[in-house]
């Protein structure tokens, strides 16, 4: 998929209505956003805005590392957050950003037809908030 068109994510129609570009770097790096439409305080809070990022090296918090420094790594991570402190946990690493692309468009796929099991990645359960999540999700027909 080395066509991408201005949004850096090609054919926009391959990717799920639910999901909205955020934003892009000037290295390729995309921001997505699942439903920012209900992530915003009042309907879901908005702290636990879905967010996919395909980042050129592996994207880090720790203190002192500037996390857009890519220089020891040639490759591209995809990471899924549904909140800040809570991410999928498998490392998604590819060697070319458009390997990176197509996993991140199957993930935002996967997401939205409710096909990944969030609750495994919560330490705390939120029974509340994933009843609400599970009627965002599903067979993409509700919003």
């Amino acid at each position: 998929m080395s066509d991408t068109n201005a949004d850096g994510v090609g054919d926009r129609s391959r990717l799920p209505d639910a999901w909205t570009v955020w934003s892009q770097g000037e290295q390729g790096r995309l921001v997505l956003a699942y439903r920012p439409d209900v992530f915003n305080a009042a309907d879901f809070p908005a702290p636990c805005l879905p967010t996919l990022y395909l980042t050129h090296g592996k994207r880090t918090r720790r203190p002192g590392v500037n996390p857009a420094d890519t220089v020891d790594s040639a490759d591209w991570f995809v990471t899924l957050y549904l909140e800040p402190d809570v991410s999928l946990n498998e490392t998604l690493r590819y060697p070319t950003r458009d390997d990176a692309l197509e996993r991140t468009i199957a993930l935002a796929r996967q997401f939205d037809a409710g096909e990944i099991d969030y609750r495994d990645l919560y330490q705390v359960p939120r029974e509340t908030y994933f009843e609400r999540l599970d009627e965002l999700t599903g067979d993409g027909t509700d919003g």
